[in-house]
């Protein structure tokens, strides 16, 4: 128990700080974001019932639908509301539990923003792997059939595993990141439909967001080491002899 404890602390154990020191005297004022796109999700359940056809359902295919046969400028304009249709053939409650929990962590440690636009990044990148899928076809090896152009492509999971890699990467926690790659792997061979495969690219778009951000962090503190250099030795003694 001990050494699994210690394992425990060493994946997790740096998030979590993160995470109390977040929620610390702010509880739920934490996570405005989350608590609106779990607010979303379940509007936009009840509104998609069949019971709901008359109003709510042809609202939500108007506003959050999307599909790789939809005009461009449609898709992209519905993209951000997609994030928080749940898919019709799964259920509710798991697109809740994702968002909580990691778009709750992403809000409280990565900040507002960065979410929003790792979430977006991710999920747009997928949908752009759809259409070029579509357009490859189904005998290419990343291709898909053409009915695949007239499904429902919404729901918050590619932003989810995508945020889920970047928290691991933030984190350090090697084990879970390298674990979430397995499952969206495994379920990509067992289940070669269009959700698995987006799963995969929204993971490269997560390393690629991530590797950026490492690569700006770094030129950051090169500039800043530099410039401390500099001013160091203008405020510095004069040269002998003057």
């Amino acid at each position: 128990m001990r050494t699994a404890a210690i394992l425990v602390r060493r994946e997790w154990g740096l998030m979590w700080a993160a995470v109390r020191a977040g929620l610390a005297g702010r509880g739920w004022r934490a996570i405005p974001l989350t608590l609106t796109a779990l607010c979303l999700i379940v509007l936009f359940q009840v509104a998609q019932q069949p019971r709901n056809r008359y109003w709510g359902h042809g609202l939500v295919q108007d506003i959050g639908f999307v599909r790789a046969a939809d005009p461009w400028w449609l898709e992209l304009a519905r993209i951000p509301l997609s994030l928080f249709v749940p898919a019709a053939d799964l259920p509710v409650w798991g697109a809740l539990a994702q968002v909580l929990l990691v778009f709750g962590i992403a809000e409280i440690t990565l900040g507002r923003r960065r979410t929003l636009l790792i979430a977006y990044v991710c999920t747009l990148a997928g949908v752009l792997y759809a259409r070029i899928g579509i357009a490859i076809g189904p005998d290419g090896a990343l291709g898909f059939p053409a009915a695949d152009a007239q499904a429902v492509d919404t729901g918050p999971s590619g932003a989810v595993v995508g945020l889920a890699i970047c928290l691991c990467l933030r984190f350090r926690a090697w084990f879970t990141g390298t674990l979430v790659i397995v499952a969206m792997v495994v379920e990509a061979v067992v289940k070669p439909d269009l959700a698995g495969k987006e799963h995969l690219v929204a993971i490269v778009a997560a390393l690629a967001v991530s590797a950026l951000s490492e690569f700006s962090a770094l030129r950051r503190r090169r500039l800043s080491a530099g410039g401390g250099d500099g001013d160091a030795g203008r405020s510095g003694a004069p040269p002998a002899g003057t």
